[in-house]
């Protein structure tokens, strides 16, 4: 069972979630309003917030750009579900920190098993995880925390996977398509400009270590067993 918040203005739509979730074995709140699930996901730190986008007092967008700025909230697991499908929607939801991303009309069998990815997700972070030392990186998987040179870096939740995931591989190629399934997760709707939008950013944010991360020309990346020389991360 999992604590889920529901912030979506549409009642109908509340109701229809509220059974199913219901019936899943999860504990709901429903909410209508973007400044009233702020209060309530700081209050209550639930395990999965499905955020509406389109709320008639506070954006979505602005909701989630404030919980995840936030330490204490940064951590929580957003799926957005909105009307709004164009790709470059969901890709600034993810450049959020979103874990998932729904578009309406949607399947609420579909919904239930992405919240059951996310929570899996949740599930296979281990808190006793050795923290990760290479080249001046230091990871604590457990506490989703990065540091390079002695410095924290912040990273969004996908940034924090997509890094994690090219270390835990280190010296392998990674596919953009094997990406997008392991770090956006199921049949993630996106191109695969997305995983380069995002190995930009983790790069830079890696400074010199962010050189590991070398581009295998037409097929993906890969963190490096050695550090790279400078300019060859293409």
């Amino acid at each position: 069972m999992a604590r889920i918040l529901v912030i979506e203005d549409e009642a109908d739509l509340r109701e229809v979630l509220s059974y199913n979730l219901t019936q899943a074995g999860h504990q709901v709140r429903l909410v209508s309003r973007g400044r009233e699930g702020l209060q309530i996901a700081r209050a209550e730190k639930p395990d999965v917030i499905l955020l509406d986008l389109m709320l008639p007092d506070m954006g979505g967008v602005e909701v989630c750009r404030t919980l995840k700025g936030d330490p204490q909230t940064r951590g929580l697991h957003i799926i957005m579900v909105t009307a709004k499908g164009e790709e470059i929607d969901r890709i600034v939801g993810f450049e959020l920190g979103v874990d998932d991303y729904v578009v309406k009309p949607f399947s609420v069998r579909e919904l239930l098993l992405r919240i059951q990815a996310v929570l899996r997700r949740t599930d296979q972070n281990d808190d006793d995880a050795p923290i990760v030392h290479i080249d001046g990186l230091k990871i604590d998987r457990g506490a989703h925390r990065a540091w390079v040179a002695g410095e924290e870096i912040t990273l969004t939740a996908l940034e924090f996977k997509l890094l994690v995931t090219l270390c835990d591989r280190r010296g392998r190629v990674q596919t953009r398509e094997r990406l997008l399934s392991d770090v956006w997760g199921i049949d993630a709707d996106i191109t695969s400009r997305t995983v380069d939008t995002h190995v930009k950013r983790v790069r830079e944010k890696l400074g010199a270590v962010g050189e590991r991360i070398e581009t295998v020309r037409g097929v993906g990346y890969r963190f490096s067993d050695e550090p790279a020389p400078p300019g060859r991360a293409g």
